[in-house]
């Protein structure tokens, strides 16, 4: 029956090219090119209209509802690369009512069929990968995670099996015989492009293990990157830095050498803030009354706080009434304690630092240049530019009122402060000299 009706199309062809002119020797070699050349046309021609058709069935329903893969493929010519499927699936069926057994482009013309079939499939799954890629993105579920280089790890598959594939087509071969002799190619291959491999498994691996995400705040050591990354591919990774210059990195660069990722702290909603200050230790001494009765009025609960220490402390205990096990953030023994437990308690109520984190007050180890003494909390803004305010309004008022419990932190003399000190040694009027440190005497307060 398939042969019969072969031969009737190629009657008609032979017939039309006759009627044209054309010697039936020329005719007889290229009835089935023609034939061909029909078909084809017709099926890209339903291909067309069946695009054409959903693509109108698909704007329709996304008028009335939002779907974001739907909405992605009308992107371009995605749904058109879907809908191509078609040709060569209806050229596969047809094939055996247009060609003749004894015709010498039986082989020939099966094989291109068959190509056709699957370089369509590739571009129509490569379209979906973009869709999917593109929709998960725009979703706030998923914008942070680098999609992309799942995506193009799904491309790349496709496209290794369609080369093997196609190979098998053209030689004839099954496709496992082709992938058993991979074995020696791959050698090959492992010596041409070594960073090539490297860079697809070290970004498989930075995906693999959410190490970066679309978003992050990455700072590499030893490199210019210190940044946010804004693409992520299986072959690069690009970082756009503080100063807004672009850094790229390769993907195994970031897995087999450290780096800093601030996303943790992002998560977290509260941004570190661990500075202070070194302490003259010729500054540190037991508290005096006038001391206590002079940052008492800096703050009613440091006021509150004083009066419960003095009560413990005539008791002979140092129950802290904010620690069951007695442990305290400050003492009232010496005026550096006293500060520790005033910046405590500034810390406390200060309402951009994060209460439910850890806020704590501490000296650190004696130096050569004194006492340090640090302020640890967390702010609870964590852009940078509201991050570096936050910081600086505690740190100078730290500065401002450390005169008051008469501790000085350490600082390196300059000129000025050696013209002062020759100015007091000769018996120059205090009050005629500018630049003396805040209550440096009694005299000039």
């Amino acid at each position: 029956m398939k042969q019969e009706i072969a031969e009737f199309f190629y009657d008609k062809i032979r017939w039309i090219l006759s009627e044209a002119g054309i010697p039936e020797k020329i005719a007889a070699k290229i009835d089935t090119l023609i034939l061909v050349l029909v078909v084809v046309a017709v099926t890209l021609v339903i291909a067309e209209l069946l695009y054409r058709i959903v693509l109108f069935a698909t704007r329709r329903i996304l008028k009335h509802k939002r779907y974001l893969f739907l909405d992605k493929m009308t992107i371009g010519n995605r749904m058109r690369k879907v809908a191509y499927i078609t040709p060569p699936i209806m050229l596969n069926g047809m094939l055996p009512f247009m060609i003749t057994y004894d015709s010498i482009w039986s082989v020939y013309l099966d094989r291109v069929v068959w190509i056709y079939f699957v370089v369509s499939v590739v571009m129509a799954v490569n379209a979906v990968l973009s869709a999917v890629g593109d929709s998960a993105f725009t979703n706030s579920r998923y914008h942070d995670r680098p999609i992309k280089g799942f995506i193009q790890i799904g491309k790349i598959i496709v496209y290794l099996i369609a080369v093997i594939v196609i190979i098998s087509i053209l030689t004839d071969k099954s496709p496992l015989y082709l992938i058993g002799g991979l074995g020696a190619f791959a050698a090959v291959l492992m010596l041409v492009a070594k960073d090539s491999i490297m860079g697809f498994v070290g970004g498989f691996l930075l995906l693999e293990n959410d190490m970066v995400r679309l978003g992050d705040w990455i700072e590499v050591p030893g490199t210019s990157i210190n940044g946010s990354v804004f693409d992520i591919s299986l072959t690069i990774v690009k970082v756009m830095n503080w100063d807004n210059t672009i850094a790229t990195v390769p993907p195994y660069t970031l897995i087999n050498e450290s780096f800093l990722n601030w996303r943790g702290m992002s998560d977290s909603g509260g941004r570190r803030i661990a500075r202070g200050y070194t302490i003259k230790i010729d500054s540190i001494k037991p508290c005096s009354e006038n001391v206590i009765n002079r940052v008492k009025r800096l703050n009613k609960e440091f006021a509150a706080y004083i009066e419960k220490k003095i009560e413990q402390k005539l008791k002979g205990s140092v129950v802290n009434t904010a620690n069951p096990q007695g442990l305290t953030n400050g003492t009232i023994d010496t005026n550096a304690g006293l500060f520790r437990a005033y910046a405590d308690i500034y810390l406390r109520q200060h309402p951009q630092v994060r209460q439910d984190m850890l806020i704590m007050v501490r000296t650190l180890e004696p130096k050569e240049s004194g006492l340090p003494i640090q302020f640890y909390c967390f702010t609870a803004d964590t852009d940078w530019s509201n991050y570096e305010s936050i910081q600086s309004e505690i740190m100078e008022h730290f500065a401002s009122v450390m005169p008051l419990f008469e501790l000085y932190p350490f600082q390196s003399a300059g000129a000025r402060d050696t013209v002062i000190s020759g100015l007091l040694e000769g018996q120059y009027p205090l009050e005629r000299i500018e630049g003396l440190p805040y209550k440096t005497v009694k005299s000039v307060e």
